[in-house]
């Protein structure tokens, strides 16, 4: 028996040496914090060169971390872009094409989640999801204690992983996109700190989802904040955006301050990238067009920024590409995990493949899903940014359709065709130049067919 158990032991500390050759060794597993921030523009940071809006925690956020200012969402709507994030999983894969459900392509109503078909198919759509290899699982299974905050639209966070929750997910109570988990922020840090204290009671390592519904609409600043940006000559609207993307930078000096409190900001990967673009409209509180739901640089571009201390060496890197699908790989991989075959996303910490790879790639759908076994019912446009160019190919039946009354398309695009932009010097996507490069076009084409071509 004393042999048995000898072997045991030994190949359990063999197992963890192998797995967390770091922890085999006596030191502590890393913690993981993903930030995700809501309705957030690439442009609106001081740090990215805003000129008027001020970030200075996360401008000393960027400057610790290995930071990619040309990052890249899979879509420009938050629930696929989330899923992709969480999942290490393109669109058309994880197939979560949009935020709600409507019956049909011409249905007039959404699938209520209460009742009859509606509560099937999201149903459908849950046990699907939870099918995935999404990062809370994985690490939960690695012995870590996991925590969603904020945003969260795959109804109860603990079937996918999670082994604490703020989102009750319950749709008879509101569930829909995060529900009791989008006060995080907005309403302090509470649930945060009192999940850091059970993982340090149980010394067990812990990662947090962290996705506050900031700076996302209702636009209700602190007053000050918003005086601040009112008396700099701004409209309302936009003095009230503003003081909200200040407000949620606030909001991570509190939780960088946390884990610097508790001694434990050193061994702590933190990564960041937001869900969405935004542009504030100046007269009303909607957005502008070409940002959110379109997929135009102000809709899907991001900086992606990963800070661990005396492991990842800081960098402001503004060229190489880099895509969220690239997030879920490199945690599981930086914590000494596998990966698994179906992401295929690369190492954010390996400059030499991000650069080979050389594009990335996204969907956009439409805000509801008309068919949910089918990524294609919904689509309006595929794009790829490959270098310093950008292809958008739209599809012919859903391009532009109406979306609270207006379309998301192009203004000087509205038959949907090719757009083609060089981005690095036209980074608003002012002039499209398909028509005067078809060789361009065709190459890129051939090149995002290789990627993901509807079927038929």
């Amino acid at each position: 028996m004393k042999r048995i158990l000898s072997l045991s032991s030994f190949l359990f500390f063999f197992a963890n040496f192998i797995l967390f050759g770091f922890s085999a060794l006596g030191e502590e597993r890393p913690n993981v914090v993903l930030i995700l921030s809501d309705d957030h523009s690439w442009t609106d940071y001081s740090f990215m060169g805003h000129e008027v809006i001020e970030t200075p925690a996360l401008d000393q956020f960027a400057k610790e971390s290995l930071t990619y200012t040309r990052g890249y969402v899979t879509s420009p709507l938050c629930r696929p872009s989330l899923a992709s994030i969480f999942s290490g999983l393109h669109t058309p894969v994880h197939g979560i094409t949009g935020n709600d459900v409507r019956n049909g392509r011409d249905g007039k109503k959404r699938y209520s989640r209460t009742e009859g078909d509606g509560a099937r198919v999201y149903e459908q759509m849950y046990a699907g999801f939870e099918k995935r290899d999404g990062i809370a699982r994985l690490l939960t299974q690695a012995g870590y204690l996991t925590l969603q905050t904020g945003k969260w639209w795959e109804g109860k966070p603990q079937r996918h992983g999670f082994t604490h929750a703020m989102s009750h997910a319950d749709p008879f109570r509101g569930g829909r996109h995060g529900d009791k988990g989008l006060e995080i922020s907005r309403k302090g840090m509470k649930p945060i700190r009192d999940f850091m204290d059970e993982a340090a009671r149980e010394k067990k390592p812990f990662f947090i989802w962290h996705a506050p519904f900031l700076p996302h609409t209702p636009h209700n600043p602190p007053k000050g904040l918003f005086e601040k940006y009112l008396a700099k000559g701004e409209s309302k609207f936009v003095a009230r955006y503003y003081a909200m993307v200040e407000w949620f930078d606030q909001t991570c000096g509190e939780l960088f301050m946390e884990l610097e409190r508790r001694g434990v900001a050193e061994n702590t990967i933190v990564i960041y990238v937001t869900d969405n673009g935004w542009i504030q409209s100046e007269d009303s509180e909607r957005f502008a067009p070409l940002s959110k739901q379109a997929p135009y640089e102000m809709g899907v571009r991001t900086p992606i920024m990963m800070r661990w201390p005396a492991q990842v060496k800081p960098k402001m890197d503004q060229e190489t590409l880099v895509s969220a699908i690239d997030i879920a790989p490199t945690i599981l991989k930086s914590l000494g995990l596998s990966v698994p075959a179906s992401m295929t996303g690369l190492d954010l910490r390996d400059g030499l493949a991000l650069r080979k790879r050389d594009a990335v790639f996204g969907f956009d759908g439409n805000h509801d899903m008309f068919e949910v076994n089918d990524p294609t019912a919904s689509l309006e446009t595929r794009y790829v940014v490959q270098g310093d160019w950008k292809l958008l190919l739209h599809d012919a039946e859903n391009y532009g359709l109406p979306y609270a009354g207006r379309s998301l398309g192009h203004p000087a695009n509205p038959e949907g065709k090719p757009e083609l932009y060089q981005v690095t010097v036209d980074p608003h996507e002012k002039k499209n130049l398909a028509e005067q490069m078809p060789e361009k076009v065709a190459e890129m084409t051939k090149l995002i067919d290789a990627w993901w071509k509807p079927a038929g």
